[in-house]
């Protein structure tokens, strides 16, 4: 059973694994990490050096940092759709890890934790001290509580499909206030990175019931003063807060932050950043280029790159026709441009993708040919569908994603010498979030995650009941593809689990119910008055230590 001062037997060879070339310095750190080493102690074993934390000059306590963001409908966080909302709640909730701008895991609300050697037994220590804004004491409670609302099929969060792959409630144990166990169905390397989920921010027990604004009781350093969808948020500093600061004094070092709703359309938006009447654009919900190319000369902003799995999702519903034949999905997938997609969506600013969802950058991805656009192989598929005069199809698209409407349009384009009619049904990007897991034909946003495993669970598998996880917008579900994901997800040797990806990804791209087009480069963007603020791959807000210059 994993004890405190135990070293997990996988990191002698991932040592060894590092010492051959098989893994970088950087995958050897962020796999300690996951395994419950600290990453100070981690980079150490593997030769990186390690920052110490020292004390920051010139900080300055106090202002009003003002964040253009769409202020959309919340009450749970488990079912945030997208990651604006947990941008601005996460200044009041918080979570039992956190993932860094260089996807390195870190303990937070829990402090350490342990993975049996089989990786089926994990041990999380809950940090003392910690309170809720409400003054309630945070223990293990809250962590079991927030779980069990990820794995509670009422709730229908995207978790569902992420944690409960592996994990039942009757597989949580609670060993004192401060310690929980988790027993797993299968083993599982990636959980420390699961619990840092944007959707897996952790509630009080006692008094969330439901929606979040009306008992917004969180960790974090603000405290939720408004919060009215359409048009603003605003978090004010509490003094009560768990973490100490760069100077020791305790954190924030902002007073207030203000999320204001300024619409969909960049124009506005660059115009206010630029004229200092806001700091910082969320551009988690659009983060193309256009931002940055409008700021990049202007001296008063700062254009931070950061490589990331962001995607756009062509996405088409199996238990709907024609998309219930895999020669019909075939045959769209066949009518994208790559090359020409990249260029003209998005400036040619990311890297061509093979419709599966795995990043070229993740770990474990298997290298495969980029599919070519083949229009007259795409209609012989129509014809054996028995689709010889081709087909008429809607696809659903938020208005705002500018860089999805042109996928859009150059699809349409393209797919009309393979016979597929394309009518674009635009509408605004909060009305596609209400309907995104309905629609038959959409593209959809995803945002980055660090391992290949983490998509696949959350959206291309079903429930113990064989029904589809609640992200599971294509209502695709492989058995093969299922057994082997499993697998993969409790392997830790990095080159074992990149032949497991090779089928994975041949399978996701013969029969599957995706076409990605492209991966996409973003920026952060932010006002230089803002200081200590990194870039994230996610475009999370973590702004605890953030201070504005005067």
């Amino acid at each position: 059973m994993p004890e405190k001062h135990n070293i997990h037997t996988a990191l002698y060879e991932l040592k060894d694994e590092q010492d051959k070339g098989k893994i970088s310095r950087r995958e050897f750190l962020r796999y300690a990490t996951l395994l419950g080493m600290s990453a100070a102690t981690a980079g150490t074993v593997a030769g990186i050096p390690f920052p110490r934390r020292t004390a920051a000059m010139n900080i300055k306590r106090g202002g009003v940092l003002k964040i253009s963001q769409q202020i959309q409908k919340i009450d749970h966080p488990a079912r945030y759709s997208w990651l604006m909302p947990s941008n601005s709640m996460r200044m009041v909730f918080e979570y039992m890890t956190l993932t860094d701008a260089d996807n390195i895991t870190h303990p937070y609300l829990c402090e350490r934790w342990s993975a049996s050697n089989d990786l089926k037994t994990w041990d999380f220590y809950v940090r003392k001290g910690v309170r809720f804004n409400n003054g309630d004491q945070f223990t293990a409670d809250d962590c079991i509580f927030t779980i069990n609302q990820w794995l509670d099929k009422d709730v229908k969060s995207s978790l569902l499909g992420l944690v409960g792959s592996y994990l039942d409630p009757s597989g949580i144990e609670k060993l004192n206030d401060y310690q929980f166990r988790l027993h797993l169905k299968r083993p599982e390397i990636a959980i420390p990175e699961h619990f840092f989920q944007y959707t897996a921010q952790v509630l009080n027990h006692r008094t969330f019931e439901g929606d979040m604004k009306k008992a917004p009781h969180g960790t974090g350093p603000f405290l939720l003063d408004t919060y009215n969808e359409g048009e603003i948020c605003i978090v004010k500093a509490r003094r009560n807060y768990w973490q100490k600061g760069f100077d020791g004094q305790p954190l924030p070092y902002i007073d207030e932050i203000r999320f204001i709703d300024m619409g969909g359309e960049l124009a506005p938006q660059i115009a206010a950043l630029r004229s200092g009447e806001i700091g910082l654009i969320d551009a988690s919900d659009n983060p193309g280029p256009q931002i940055m190319k409008a700021v990049k000369d202007d001296p008063n902003i700062r254009v931070l790159p950061v490589a990331t799995a962001t995607t756009r999702v062509l996405r088409m519903r199996v238990d709907m026709k024609p998309w219930d034949d895999n020669r019909v999905r075939m045959a769209l997938k066949l009518c994208q441009n790559r090359e020409k997609i990249l260029a003209l969506a998005y400036q040619g600013e990311g890297l061509l993708g093979q419709d599966f969802h795995v990043y070229p950058k993740h770990p474990e991805y298997c290298e495969k040919p980029i599919p070519s656009y083949q229009p007259e192989r795409a209609r012989s598929l129509l014809a054996e569908a028995g689709h010889p005069n081709g087909i008429d199809v809607n696809l659903a698209v938020g208005a705002e994603w500018t860089d999805i409407v042109r996928y859009a349009e150059i699809l349409k384009q393209d797919a009309l010498p393979a016979g597929i009619r394309i009518n674009i049904q635009t509408m605004p990007t909060s009305q596609y979030w209400e309907k995104w897991t309905e629609v038959p034909l959409g593209i959809t946003p995803w945002t980055h995650r660090p391992l290949g495993t983490m998509v696949p669970n959350l959206a291309y598998i079903a429930d113990d009941e064989g029904k589809p996880v609640p992200w599971n917008e294509t209502r695709w579900v492989d058995k093969e593809f299922t057994r082997l994901l499993n697998e993969a997800s409790g392997t830790l040797d990095v080159e074992k689990r990149r032949k497991i990806f090779c089928k994975l990804e041949e399978i996701q791209m013969t029969r599957g119910s995706i076409g990605i087009a492209y991966w996409m480069n973003t920026w952060m963007c932010p006002n230089k008055r803002m200081k200590n603020v990194k870039a994230h791959p996610n475009l999370v807000f973590l702004f605890n230590e953030a201070w504005l210059e005067s």
